[in-house]
């Protein structure tokens, strides 16, 4: 169970990481346009905890999982991605001098420039994502005529 959770967890955070830097790039400033791709973006990483999920259901536990198994390997998961999302977020600002937290402190939010008040805020951005995608999929999954497992050819 450790090697799915670290493998599709690592996976998660990964697939974040990528779709971050891509959304990044794309420019599209701080608005309403910016937070939609930007959750869009976080549940398509989290792609990686419903076919953890699945997986160990499908081959350590001969399709079948309960609701409560499910949901905390998935959580799990979840939990090493955000941890990859607040350090790539973190890197994102020491790569850009820290020109987003100067501009933030200046709005009036001086609780921002200090690191232990700035990774709580940025775990808080995705931990509706951490909350949600672990239970979805393990009201998915716990069904096994839900994307049974296929035998081996």
């Amino acid at each position: 169970m450790t090697r799915t959770i670290l493998t599709y967890g690592v996976l998660a955070g990964i697939a974040l990481e990528a779709l971050f830097l891509g959304t990044m790039t794309l420019g599209l400033g701080h608005g309403t346009l910016a937070m939609a791709v930007g959750f869009l973006s976080m549940i398509a990483g989290m792609g990686f905890v419903f076919a953890g999920v699945k997986r160990y259901r499908d081959e350590q536990l001969g399709g079948v999982i309960r609701f409560l198994p499910a949901w905390g390997l998935g959580t799990a998961m979840a939990l090493i991605a955000a941890l990859f999302y607040v350090a790539g977020w973190e890197a994102y600002l020491a790569a850009t001098g820290y020109a987003y937290v100067d501009a933030i402190v200046a709005m009036g939010y001086p609780d921002y420039g200090d690191p232990l008040s700035r990774l709580p805020m940025t775990f808080m951005e995705i931990s509706p994502v951490v909350l949600l995608v672990p239970l979805i999929s393990a009201l998915l999954l716990k069904n096994s005529r839900f994307l049974p497992a296929r035998p081996a050819a």
